[in-house]
């Protein structure tokens, strides 16, 4: 070999020598770490059934929506006194809701509406229907009288407010003529018809006792037995007396009698086999 390669070869690795080399070892604990799946997104189908509130999207949400703002505009539009009814589109027009689609359009007209309670159907055209049949203070009245001669009782002011238009003002006006009486369960009034006709003036003996007589817990059989020891005879019911309706007994079927033949010629009877 050259001394001159030789000595470029010598150089070489004294260089070599004097740069230190550093060798990483790979730790057993460098394991790579798999990706966890991706959880698949699955969209829900909104449900087709108007009655399902709990499971309600977003576009039954707004078919809903639509239909409770019609409601309450026929609603005032009855106790402003409009009696005339509305197409769907007058309605969608008076309650700023022309942009419903014609999905929600089919579904007010064939399910919405005509199943709804407070809405009724004319010829195409929708009103409100309120729960008491009075237009004016004539009608009012009337209801009154009737619901009192029945024995029906009064009438919830809930109901008259609904269905009597101009509520306030009609009611004011019969004040004189109706009682107010406040219910102690919920605190609602009902309204009876005030009969002036059995108006009578009561000593203030009796009232006292009428006052300080406890029934509570008592039924009309006990009642009547203690009026009966005092001496004092109760009223009897003078409806009509129901006659108990008798069954009909079933009879037995009747076996038939076994007829026997020419019985009465035994001794009549004669053989001629012999002659």
């Amino acid at each position: 070999m050259d001394r001159s390669l030789m000595k470029d070869r010598d150089a070489f690795l004294k260089r070599a020598m004097a740069t230190p080399s550093v060798e990483v070892k790979k730790r057993k604990n460098d394991i790579p770490i798999p990706e966890p799946p991706k959880k698949k997104i699955t969209k829900t189908v909104p449900s087709s059934d108007p009655g399902s509130y709990k499971s309600m999207t977003g576009g039954s949400q707004y078919k809903f929506g639509v239909l409770t703002r019609i409601v309450r505009h026929m609603k005032t539009r009855h106790q402003d006194g409009e009696t005339h009814p509305l197409s769907l589109d007058e309605i969608l027009d008076e309650t700023n809701q022309l942009n419903a689609g014609p999905k929600v359009k089919q579904w007010l007209i064939t399910e919405a509406l005509p199943n709804n309670p407070k809405i009724q159907e004319i010829d195409g055209k929708y009103l409100f229907k309120p729960p008491l049949p009075v237009r004016d203070r004539k009608s009012m009245l009337k209801l009154l009288r009737q619901h009192d001669m029945k024995g029906h009782g009064g009438v919830l002011l809930d109901d008259i407010q609904e269905s009597l238009p101009h509520c306030d003002k009609t009611m004011k006006m019969l004040d004189s003529e109706i009682l107010r009486i406040t219910r102690q369960t919920d605190k609602k009034q009902i309204i009876f018809y005030h009969d002036k006709g059995i108006n009578f003036p009561v000593e203030k003996e009796f009232q006292q006792l009428w006052r300080n007589t406890s029934v509570d817990g008592l039924q009309d059989d006990n009642i009547e037995e203690y009026l009966n020891k005092q001496g004092i005879k109760s009223m009897q019911d003078t409806g009509p007396k129901i006659k108990p309706i008798r069954r009909k007994v079933k009879k037995g079927r009747q076996r038939a009698t076994k007829i026997s033949d020419n019985e009465h010629m035994q001794g009549v009877l004669q053989i001629y086999d012999d002659v």
